[in-house]
């Protein structure tokens, strides 16, 4: 497996820790639909998230939240959408980013954005 993969599970498994420390149940990990996928969908106070997870090593290209693109979100929403008909959601939902920064000592820097897109 690609390292960017290794990163990029390894993110989502920082960010689902995270989430839940605030509070957030996690429903689902990496929910797919056709070419979409959801990487965590949470539930917190009768709103159900869908959560995009970016982890980056550097920001000599941006942030992480910076490659979160139009066609992207669009995918998600896609996806989304499907899973709120298949569950029968009838309360509200957002979408989330959350942005995983690694340092270079190390350190992590996870920074959550709520309602990042509609």
């Amino acid at each position: 497996m690609a390292t960017h993969n290794d990163t990029g599970h390894w993110g989502e498994a920082r960010a689902a820790e995270y989430l839940q420390k605030e509070g957030y149940q996690i429903l689902v990990k990496n929910y797919r639909h056709r070419h979409a996928e959801i990487d965590l969908i949470a539930k917190k106070n009768k709103i159900l998230i869908f959560v995009e997870v970016k982890t980056r090593s550097g920001t000599g290209f941006g942030m992480p939240e910076e490659f979160v693109n139009y066609t992207k979100t669009r995918l998600i929403i896609k996806a989304a959408e499907n899973y709120i008909f298949d569950h029968d959601w009838m309360f509200d939902v957002r979408f989330d980013i959350v942005s995983i920064l690694i340092l270079p000592n190390g350190d992590v820097n996870i920074r959550h954005i709520q309602d990042a897109f509609y």
